[in-house]
C-alpha cells in the first residue's frame, strides 16, 4: 500500500468552507479519475496559531494504482482552481510513502 500525502493551510474563516469543498467535491473528484486502487483518503485538520492546517493522506493500493493516478514518479499536488481560491497557501508537492508495517 502507497500513500499520498499533502499539506495545505487556510484562515481560520476559510476552514469550513475548505473542508465542504474537500468532501462534497474534490474528494468524490479524485474518485472518479482513480476508481481503480485509491482505498481511501484520510482529512486531518488543527489550528495552528493563525491558520488552520490541513492533511490529506490518499491510500492506494499498489504502486500502479498511485501511478494512474499521479502518473509515473508524479509528486505535483493536485490542488484544483476552487481549491486555490479558498486556501492560503499549499505545498506545491505531494510526498509518497511505501506502507512497511501496520500495527494494530
Amino acid at each position: 500500500m502507497f500513500a499520498r500525502i499533502w499539506y495545505g493551510w487556510t484562515c481560520p474563516e476559510q476552514a469550513e468552507r475548505y473542508e465542504e469543498l474537500l468532501r462534497d467535491e474534490i474528494f468524490p473528484g479524485i474518485r472518479r479519475r482513480s476508481p481503480e486502487g485509491l482505498e481511501h483518503i484520510d482529512l486531518l485538520r488543527r489550528e495552528e496559531g493563525g491558520e488552520t492546517g490541513f492533511v490529506t493522506i490518499m491510500w492506494f493500493a499498489d504502486r500502479a494504482a498511485l501511478e494512474r493516478f499521479a502518473g509515473v514518479g508524479g509528486e505535483a499536488a493536485y490542488v484544483p482552481a476552487a481549491a486555490r481560491a479558498i486556501l492560503a497557501r499549499f505545498e506545491a508537492r505531494s510526498a509518497h510513502y511505501e506502507l512497511r508495517h501496520r500495527f494494530s
